[in-house]
């Protein structure tokens, strides 16, 4: 299964918080699960950190080796997927969640969110 993690559930995976539930735990941990890092959530995780409104474990500039060790590939953000942002309706207003939400659309990829407003959108979110 092709994965994308919304960023607090990278957030509470990679900090090994009891937030996460088991199920998405037991999806971040199935090895043969693609898992996926939208470039949209390290620039969310670096303006919280940027803000005082987030501590990581490690330093951000780390992140790319904890992805590695992970096995977590960083998704880059596509004109298209700028574009179906564009047209997207406004069920979810937050940027950062639109933009994951417009990644899942165009690469067929399954969210891994507690996040039960993605479930307006023509995509698959798991948590439960």
């Amino acid at each position: 299964m092709n994965i994308l993690m919304d960023t607090h559930a990278f957030l509470w995976y990679f900090q090994g918080s009891e937030q996460l539930s088991f199920k998405a735990a037991e999806i971040l941990e199935d090895t043969d699960n693609d898992l996926c890092l939208s470039m949209a959530s390290l620039w969310e995780i670096a303006i919280k950190l940027s803000l005082g409104k987030l501590t990581l474990q490690n330093p951000f500039h780390e992140l790319p080796d904890v992805l590695e060790q992970l096995m977590i590939r960083i998704l880059p953000i596509s004109f298209a997927d700028t574009e179906c942002c564009s047209t997207l309706p406004f069920h979810h207003r937050d940027p950062f969640d639109r933009m994951l939400i417009s990644q899942a659309i165009n690469h067929s990829l399954v969210i891994v969110s507690v996040d039960t407003a993605f479930d307006a959108y023509p995509i698959q979110r798991l948590w439960t």
